[in-house]
């Protein structure tokens, strides 16, 4: 008997009569991937903790200076107009 049991999710596969072990390890992983507990694994694997109320504060910040300076420089004719990622 071959089982898995993710909070909510349990897959559970019996070995039939004159049925070979490969075959129990086919029928458990299609039931594997029904369920979509894959899935919810990968997804989950990527996924990143939400940045602090600091960090946040900070990058709004700078990015605010940058974007000052950078006006600052196109009034003296320093620099390019950038245009949704284009310059111009």
């Amino acid at each position: 008997m071959i089982s898995y049991i993710n909070m909510i999710t349990v897959v559970e596969v019996k070995k039939n009569a004159n049925e070979s072990g490969t075959n129990l390890i086919r029928r458990f992983t299609r039931k594997v991937q029904e369920t979509g507990i894959i899935q919810k694994v990968k997804g989950n694997r990527y996924s990143e903790r939400p940045a602090s109320k600091l960090t946040v504060k900070k990058a709004t910040l700078k990015r605010l200076a940058r974007r000052k300076e950078h006006e600052k420089l196109l009034k003296l004719g320093k620099a390019v107009k950038i245009v949704r990622g284009r310059r111009r």
